[in-house]
């Protein structure tokens, strides 16, 4: 794509008036792309996830639709007549980049099927931002969905330098290119602490940690409890804030809960926190922190950033390339009592203003016009 002749980009995957992570970032990136004088248009889900698959209470959206942004509802996961109109439409458009972010192979038939119609035209290059390219939770037919839908793409952006690596186990000879998670900035300003307690009815003198986003088993929130029930946070009377909905079986967690008699320590928000409010949670408490037990790389570290927060992350996948231990955060084992030496460590010698700092350097190595950059390296590579 010349930089000086008019530039379409479209935009496959989940947008409004979907909700969550990927709609965020989808979202955003189209935001980017206009900044850049692109032409975009998002064509998102009519259906993303049928029933089973999908363990929340609604996939939709309760907030207003985002502005300037042109977003059609054009595609069902699992309808393929909607799959070929889609591959076909965009194919006559004739956009000079298709992207679409692959997070699941339960997607790979519809966005795979899309792609190669679309770049039937001679004139589309397709890429993939990869979250994923295998999944948390894996099923059978994984490796078989994800190799047909690296079939049909150009090029790939990995986000974390593990997911370069899982790529190397499918054949295929095809461009891969690292570029961490940009900064989620279209969450507001935040809050001053004390307004952000205010409204959540939060007592101002208290010590409070995050965890934030839905709650799946391999986001190791079970660990954070027991690291919760450790005898010398008790004493610092360290409060946890859990903001997200359950994407599993709450009863397993609430049982824990009562087991470490951890009641008074917890703040349950376990419904799904809409965009509008996702400030008021980063900007009350002190350290966000990820006790997971796999993962590639995280949205909730890059909107810890934007609200410039400590943050706690176990070693796994890609987190530890983005928390620089000791600077902005911890990086700690997949281990109970090494989160709690961490959060230990945070109160009680006074870290928290030190790694604020150090996060309004960091931040600045992630931004979407470097995303860009990576995306147009590829493709012209093409």
């Amino acid at each position: 794509m010349s930089q000086n002749s008019t530039k379409k980009v479209v935009i496959v995957g989940t947008a409004f008036p979907l909700r969550g992570g990927i709609a965020n970032y989808n979202e955003r990136i189209a935001r980017a792309y206009q900044q850049a004088g692109y032409e975009v248009k998002i064509f998102t889900f009519s259906l993303q996830y049928p029933s089973f698959l999908f363990p929340g209470t609604s996939q939709y959206s309760d907030e207003p639709a985002p502005k300037g942004l042109d977003i059609e509802v054009a595609l069902n996961s699992i309808n393929p007549l909607s799959w070929i109109k889609l591959g076909l439409k965009i194919r006559k458009l004739k956009p000079d980049l298709l992207l679409m972010k692959y997070w699941l192979p339960f997607m790979a038939p519809a966005l795979g099927t899309v792609a190669r119609l679309a770049k039937s035209n001679g004139a589309t290059k397709v890429v993939s931002i990869i979250d994923n390219i295998i999944p948390h939770e894996k099923r059978p037919g994984d490796h078989f969905l994800s190799q047909y839908f690296i079939n049909s793409v150009h090029a790939f952006v990995c986000m974390s330098q593990s997911v370069v690596e899982d790529m190397k186990m499918f054949k295929h000879q095809k461009p891969v290119k690292f570029n961490p998670h940009p900064i989620y900035d279209n969450f507001g300003s935040g809050y001053a602490q004390t307004e952000a307690r205010n409204q959540l009815h939060l007592p101002q003198e208290g010590k409070y940690l995050l965890f934030f986003g839905f709650i799946r088993d391999y986001k190791g929130l079970d660990l954070l409890l027991k690291a919760m029930s450790d005898s010398r946070i008790k004493v610092l009377n360290i409060k946890l804030l859990v903001a997200g909905e359950f994407y599993t079986d709450a009863e397993y967690y609430h049982k824990l809960i009562a087991e470490l008699n951890l009641e008074s320590s917890l703040i349950l928000a376990t419904d799904f926190i809409p965009d509008s409010k996702v400030g008021l949670y980063f900007s009350a408490c002190d350290m966000v922190v990820q006790p997971y037990k796999t993962a590639t790389q995280s949205g909730v570290t890059q909107i810890a950033y934007h609200f410039e927060k400590p943050m706690l992350v176990t070693r796994v996948g890609g987190l530890p390339e983005i928390v620089p231990h000791g600077q902005v955060g911890y990086v700690v084992d997949i281990d109970p009592l090494k989160i709690a030496d961490a959060i230990v460590d945070f109160y009680q010698n006074d870290r928290k203003e030190a790694f604020i700092e150090n996060c309004k350097i960091e931040k600045k190595k992630y931004s979407w016009e470097q995303m860009l950059a990576t995306i147009e390296s590829l493709n012209a590579n093409q």
